[in-house]
């Protein structure tokens, strides 16, 4: 450490552990702050400690999870920086985060609800008044978490306000929308730790007609998906939004379910060739509009409107939509053609019905529609990716299952060819590489793009969490999967995933608590009560166990666990019957979840021959190899790590 460091009177209890969260553009001011800190008694952790036989991720997460205090360097470079957001949100969200600014940089939205220090023109004395301030603050964090800090900081920078303006209405008068931009850097949006939180509802049809209800649920969807691009905004998303569809519930206490601090409503009324869309933000705790606008289009004017729509709200909010938007105005991956649009929209409404195997087809052909319409709509080949991926995983044999896994990689491609900002174009690349060919070397680094550049998209987060847990990036997967929550708390799958997350490290009571969030929101989850029967089984509670797999809606993996569960029990004709349904119901389909049975049946060979078959077949439950408890006396067998390393997993488990 550099010398010269004065000190002051170090306080005499045990040294406070201060874990130090920094942009490396600045390791130079943040090295004169941890001499300062040191010269006064703290132990600051920081990465410079790693050496090189250290684990980064899990050495930074334990420092993170067990600190005194989390001081937080913000400067213009460190705002954009996801690591330091993610673990300022970790030191917030533990009531330990002590923000520091050290250029005068103010925190960004998310973070300004615990007042600042501003270190911006500290010269390296432990004795100036500002870290005097600092000082104290660490020390009141470490003696009582979530307080309230009221240390001095310095004054907001002052905002010119955005002079974009947008033609809006039949008569094409000009407006400046700036209600809503005022109501933000008035301080409505302020007061809690989701400051800068949004949720869209789904669009109210008033046409009274149920064919254009695709169309008002997909126009709000797409403004959701802009919105949620800016990495300054938190916007609940798609299923947690939706969940309030037909309910009579106020915007209060849907801000309040969804912890947002603003609703935007909206209404789509069509007549002949004329559209309507109304839209109304409401300030979560009074319940009353903060902003409104009323938009009149011919209906062919619908993607014009769309897009205005979704660029005037985003401005409004942050007055700063870097990322979000092309240079032509139109969301990352969209589409200037109508026909492309309105096909796309049936498709993906169609798709997140998820009724089944003639949705999902029929959700295909609408995809491919919208490329036959705009065959450079990277969103539309995005979607098509995803939904053959479905396809083939649910429904596919044979040459089927390779046509649909081949288009599925083709497509996901094309839409990061056509559009490399978009997120939900590597997350169906990852998906369709990681299901498709059991590549877990191919399928990581579009995951990972995905995930850097899908921040604010709660299925983008959970998908890549998903593939965090079968892959073993834990650190990564958490940071995903806590956001996805923010995002979409009554979505049941994140919390599914979530728990998925907690299994693959055997956090037995984590992962129980997290499936049964997922059940409490939705009974009838798939692979919840699954998950929870294989948790009794690896507790030693058959009978458990046997109760939760008679719960579990997918047939395939009830059937393989009953399986289990009765030879557990003694009840060996049972099981042999259960499994022999399994072979005659889904047969090389069904490889990987004989081999389970097979491993727990204590049929070693079998199983190791039934692992080597699925391999050879492609099945995608290969997926869980790592992780599954189910196959853990399996683990140190040659073979069994053979499959491991030909899939590109690493040949450790993470049990």
């Amino acid at each position: 450490m550099t010398g010269g460091i004065d000190s002051v009177t170090a306080s005499p209890s045990a040294a406070l552990q201060v874990f130090l969260s920094y942009s490396r553009p600045d390791r130079a001011k943040a090295l004169r702050v941890i001499a300062a800190l040191e010269a006064n008694g703290c132990e600051v952790w920081w990465d410079g400690l790693l050496t090189g036989g250290d684990a980064f991720a899990k050495t930074t997460e334990t420092a993170l999870e067990t600190a005194d205090a989390v001081m937080v360097l913000w400067s213009a470079t460190s705002i954009q920086s996801h690591w330091v957001r993610d673990e300022a949100t970790r030191g917030r969200d533990r009531g330990r985060m002590v923000p520091v600014s050290i250029d005068g940089t103010s925190p960004p939205l998310g973070f300004r609800q615990i007042q600042y220090i501003d270190l911006g023109k500290w010269r390296g004395k432990a004795s100036a008044p500002e870290f005097t301030a600092l000082l104290g603050a660490i020390r009141e964090t470490a003696r009582a978490p979530n307080t309230q800090l009221t240390f001095a900081q310095g004054a907001l920078p002052a905002q010119a306000p955005n002079r974009r303006k947008f033609l809006v209405g039949a008569g094409g008068a000009v407006v400046l929308a700036g209600g809503l931009f005022a109501a933000w850097r008035g301080g409505l949006f302020g007061g809690g730790a989701q400051a800068n939180s949004l949720a869209v509802l789904p669009f109210s049809e008033l046409s009274n007609d149920p064919a254009q209800e695709y169309l008002s649920a997909g126009l709000s969807e797409e403004l959701r998906s802009v919105l949620s691009s800016n990495p300054q905004l938190e916007v609940a998303a798609q299923t947690s939004s939706s969940s309030f569809r037909g309910k009579d519930a106020t915007a209060t206490q849907i801000a309040s379910a969804l912890k947002v601090a603003f609703v935007l409503e909206g209404s789509l009324q069509r007549a002949a060739d004329q559209l309507r869309i109304a839209l109304r933000l409401i300030d979560g705790k009074t319940g009353f509009d903060t902003w409104s606008q009323n938009f009149d289009r011919k209906a062919t004017d619908i993607l014009a409107m769309q897009s205005e729509i979704a660029m005037l709200v985003a401005d409004q909010l942050a007055a700063n939509l870097a990322g979000t938007v092309d240079k032509a105005g139109l969301r990352v991956g969209g589409t200037r053609n109508r026909g492309a649009f309105d096909a796309y929209l049936r498709g993906m409404a169609l798709f997140r019905s998820a009724e089944g195997e003639v949705s999902d087809r029929a959700a295909l052909k609408a995809f491919e529609e919208a490329l036959r319409e705009d065959s450079r709509y990277a969103a539309a080949h995005a979607a098509q990716s995803r939904v053959l991926t479905v396809i083939a995983n649910s429904y596919s044999k044979g040459d089927g299952l390779r046509e649909a896994y081949g288009r599925a990689i083709t497509a996901a491609e094309q839409a990061v060819k056509l559009a490399p900002g978009l997120a939900e174009g590597h997350a169906a690349l990852g998906f369709a590489l990681f299901s498709g060919r059991l590549d877990v070397r191919a399928a990581q680094t579009p995951y990972q793009k995905s995930f850097e550049l899908g921040f604010g998209n709660a299925d983008v987060l959970s998908a890549f969490a998903t593939f965090a847990a079968r892959t073993g990036n834990v650190v990564d997967g958490r940071v995903a999967i806590e956001r996805a929550k923010r995002l979409d708390p009554l979505n049941p799958s994140v919390f599914r995933n979530s728990g998925l997350l907690e299994l693959a490290v055997r956090d037995l009571t984590a992962a129980t608590a997290a499936f049964n969030a997922a059940l409490r929101i939705n009974p009838k989850t798939s692979g919840a009560h699954a998950n929870l029967g294989d948790i009794a089984l690896l507790s030693g509670n058959a009978a458990q166990a046997r109760a939760e797999f008679l719960q579990e809606p997918n047939k395939l993996t009830r059937i393989r666990g009953l399986a289990i569960a009765e030879w557990k029990l003694g009840n060996r004709p049972a099981a042999e019957a259960q499994f022999a349904q399994l072979v005659a119901d889904f047969g090389s389909n069904g490889y990987y979840q004989q081999a389970q049975v097979l491993a727990q049946w204590d049929r070693k060979e079998d199983a190791l021959a039934a692992l080597e078959a699925a391999l050879a077949a492609g099945d995608t439950g290969l997926l869980l190899l790592r992780i599954d408890g189910m196959l853990d006396s399996l683990r140190g067998d040659d073979r069994f790590k053979a499959v491991l390393t030909k899939m590109g997993f690493e040949a450790d488990s993470a049990a």
